[in-house]
């Protein structure tokens, strides 16, 4: 039965969770505690979502308006049964800085070309979201198996390593007290002040550098308490769009993976809502595009808060999103953030690039990649180097692409085409030589069936 996104049912009491219970996404506890749960996902999502526009340029409060707006669609169109909240998708930041010839500082051109990349993501995004509504996930499956996803999600974000390196050598002092407090927080608090460890490292980071004159609130006092936010218009340029295609690989990632997480949290199936979710997140970004935010995604952050608070409905992101919305129509709270500087962002930059990458790398852990199957290796190998190196491809007619797409498109060519040959020469059933397997004590009883690679069906050799 289809849920009224609208209506809850009250959890208990609406106050206390007994012990083994969640609150489910159609309940909700009282509407005090539901506000407060509320705001505190915003608060869970700030600081990674502003980091995004702080570092690319873009309005802080323009992308929080098309956040929050984003975050009630998605609300609307998987009918509340999923909760999340749509912040700023990191993957973004590669392909945004790339069409900027001065980084961090774009001209309004330059922003409108980037909109155009993102736009064109959001499109392609709901068009996936369609077909996996109508055909199921399995062919996402087939296409970015875990070694394809982890290696496009790592080299995204091993990609952005120069462009924290030149905001950290701005003023190296505040970003070392950044990224200091960041490594600290994480480690010294439970609960949520660890798990918001980049908000309040950046909260560090800013009175280290207003304690040394670097930040200038003038424009603070100049902006207005209410209004709305700075729009853009985007605008497309076939020469862009290589870059920020790629992204959506990691999108449809993230949105799975957050539906399965909280479906596991929940105990409720909740695959008939992938595709929507999807959906969801591709208009969204569509949305981001046009008016000049940042492309958007689900956020770990918030799965982090239902965790630790037990409580999954989706009246809270409701209110999350109702709070973000009032936020970003007060210009005087957007230009306080946007005088973070760019020490700051280089610190917490030097987390969040490497902590990107390394999520492509916790999904090989995850899914037990085997890497002394050299079709894995090679796959990984080559993709990674191409997009940490950047490497670039200029066409006739102007048109280029560079590490991001280039290493995408790699990573899956050579997948699928090192797999397809050993299928047909029946190579995938050799055991890996030394040079690829150097640690590969798996392969001592010589029997190539004990490898974690044969386990699925067409692996299998035909025996007699």
């Amino acid at each position: 039965m289809a849920y009224n996104p609208f209506q809850w049912k009250l959890h208990g009491d609406g106050r206390n969770i007994p012990s083994g219970e969640v609150v489910a996404p159609d309940e909700r506890l009282s509407w005090g505690r539901t506000i407060g749960i509320g705001a505190q996902h915003v608060v869970a999502m700030f600081g990674a979502t502003f980091l995004v526009p702080l570092i690319t340029g873009f309005p802080p409060s323009t992308t929080l308006f098309f956040s929050a707006v984003g975050t009630l669609m998605f609300l609307l169109i998987t009918g509340g049964r999923l909760p999340s909240y749509l912040g700023s998708s990191f993957a973004f930041l590669a392909p945004i800085l790339a069409t900027q010839t001065v980084p961090h500082n774009p001209t309004p051109e330059e922003i409108g070309i980037a909109l155009g990349g993102v736009f064109a993501a959001g499109v392609l995004l709901a068009i996936v979201g369609a077909i996996v509504h109508f055909s199921g996930t399995r062919w996402i499956d087939r296409l970015m198996p875990p070694i394809v996803t982890g290696t496009i999600v790592a080299l995204i974000g091993f990609n952005l390593a120069p462009a924290a390196w030149n905001n950290f050598q701005v003023a190296p002092l505040t970003a070392s007290i950044t990224l200091l407090s960041i490594v600290l927080i994480t480690v010294l608090f439970r609960g949520i002040v660890g798990r918001l460890s980049i908000l309040f490292g950046v909260l560090a980071g800013y009175v280290a550098a207003v304690v040394q004159g670097q930040v200038d609130f003038a424009p603070v006092a100049e902006a207005a308490w209410f209004g709305l936010p700075q729009f853009h218009t985007p605008t497309f340029s076939f020469n862009v769009l290589g870059l920020f295609l790629p992204v959506v690989l990691v999108l449809v990632a993230e949105n799975i993976g957050h539906v399965k997480s909280v479906a596991a949290m929940t105990g409720r199936n909740l695959d008939p809502v992938t595709g929507r979710a999807l959906f969801a997140d591709g208009v969204a970004t569509v949305l981001a595009g046009t008016g000049g935010g940042s492309g958007t995604t689900t956020y770990a952050e918030n799965i982090g808060v239902m965790a630790a608070t037990k409580v999954y409905s989706t009246a809270a992101y409701f209110v999350a999103g109702l709070v973000g919305l009032f936020l970003s129509l007060m210009p005087k709270f957007g230009q306080l953030i946007a005088t973070i500087p760019e020490g700051v962002l280089g610190g917490a930059a030097t987390v969040l690039y490497g902590m990107i990458g390394m999520l492509g790398a916790r999904i090989w852990v995850q899914n037990k990649v085997d890497f002394s199957d050299p079709v894995n290796l090679n796959t990984a190998a080559i993709g990674l180097i191409i997009g940490i190196a950047n490497f670039s491809l200029h066409i006739t007619g102007g048109a280029s692409f560079e590490g991001i797409a280039l290493g995408t498109a790699a990573t899956l060519v050579i997948y699928h085409l090192m797999r397809g040959i050993a299928r047909w020469r029946g190579t995938s059933i050799e055991p890996a030589s030394p040079a690829s397997a150097p640690a590969g004590s798996e392969l001592d009883d010589g029997d190539p069936l004990n490898r974690s690679t044969e386990t699925d069906e067409w692996r299998r050799p035909v025996r007699d």
